[in-house]
């Protein structure tokens, strides 16, 4: 499959790594954003492959991760209702809630609906003008635009029994607040493709600048992984901050701007809470006041709904990369992908969820000769 097979290219991977192994002279720590990063560097083994200076902290790159457990709660609520048809993509499903989650709700005779697209649900909601149907809004930057897009439609076509359950987060206020904690490690960053080729690049300069840290936009493939930390690598060693595009078949510079205009009319800037890490200020998005009457939220009357974590589930460490999931005590005993106590072991980019399919359960390190890319 063209820009998937030769990204995984056994040969072209260890001429990346012999040069990453070249170059560094001294230890690192660079933070991969995304989740789906996450998931290709423990799947192929990249982490194992470089050299021990070379340390890959996770970060909270996964957007149904960072969902916060009051949003998760809210969504139960709504879903709970008669007239409602609450609508999701399928990694929303189990989630936990406070007890529970949108397959219980389901299960108890709630009308919960995976879809696969928002438009989906705006079109149930066309099908069904008798019944409120909410489309549960989660994600960075990339699945931002699709759902501004359906609102506005719900407004232009006049469907107003639509609405949208709202929790999108952005990712460079983040970014600072990381790097703003007393307890951070991290040097680097490797900045998420898929959100940079909506917004492209113009707020990370300020970043770097400001924190000295080099920030290379890197894609999802291992070759793509190791390109990004070799740039990164090269740029720590050289005592150098700078912006840097390692995905170019995917990002540009000004990023899509037909998408961008989109969240402007439709979102504005608002905090937003993390699952697990507290409230981000200008961290997230919210509906416009001119299409406020689509917020669920409003709509429902569930703004008031206040919960506690799991006492025992320290998945916000894990999204802060203060520890690796395999050091919580909870992992692969209470907290399993059946069973799970928080979202990163549920989501198909949580950190948590890949480490237990891959078989990172802790005790001593694989050696790093039998690991493998491609």
């Amino acid at each position: 499959m063209k820009y998937i097979e030769e990204f995984q290219d056994p040969r072209l991977a260890q001429r990346l790594l012999d040069e990453i192994h070249s170059t560094v002279t001294r230890p690192w720590a660079m933070m991969e954003v995304c989740g789906g990063q996450t998931h290709s560097i423990i799947r192929h083994g990249i982490d194992q492959l470089l050299p021990d200076e070379v340390e890959l902290i996770h970060g909270p790159g996964c957007p149904v991760c960072v969902t916060p457990l009051e949003v998760i709660d809210k969504a139960l609520e709504i879903a709970s209702r008669p007239d409602v048809v609450f609508c999701s993509f399928g990694d929303m499903l189990r989630v936990p809630g406070t007890g529970r989650d949108l397959f219980r709700v389901k299960s108890e005779g709630g009308d919960v609906r995976v879809v696969y697209s928002p438009l989906d649900a705006l079109r149930i909601a066309q099908q069904n003008p008798d019944r409120q149907v909410v489309f549960f809004g989660i994600g960075f930057e990339t699945t931002a635009p699709p759902n501004a897009m359906t609102v506005y439609q719900a407004r232009r076509l006049g469907i107003r029994n639509f609405s949208l359950l709202v929790s999108h987060v952005r990712v460079p206020p983040a970014i600072e607040a990381i790097m703003r904690s007393p307890v951070c490690r991290v040097q680097a960053f490797l900045a998420a493709g898929h959100v940079c080729s909506v917004m492209g690049t113009a707020e990370y300069p300020e970043l770097a600048e400001r924190f000295g840290v080099p920030i290379v936009v890197t894609g999802f493939e291992p070759l793509d992984i190791l390109e990004g930390v070799r740039r990164t690598v090269r740029q720590l060693e050289r005592g150098e901050h700078t912006v840097d595009n390692a995905y170019p078949r995917a990002v540009r510079p000004e990023g899509n701007p037909a998408a961008k205009a989109m969240l402007e009319d439709v979102f504005e800037v608002t905090d937003r809470a993390w699952r697990g890490i507290g409230v981000i200020p200008d961290s997230g998005w919210r509906l416009a006041e001119r299409y406020r009457e689509f917020d669920a939220e409003h709509r429902f009357a569930v703004d008031s709904i206040t919960t506690e974590e799991p006492a025992a589930c320290r998945s916000g460490e894990v999204l802060q990369g203060l520890i690796k999931p395999h050091e919580c005590e909870a992992f692969g005993t209470l907290c399993t992908p059946r069973n799970p106590l928080g979202a990163t072991m549920v989501s198909n980019e949580g950190a948590c969820a890949a480490y237990y399919l891959y078989r990172r359960l802790g005790g001593p390190t694989a050696p790093k000769e039998t690991s493998t890319v491609g």
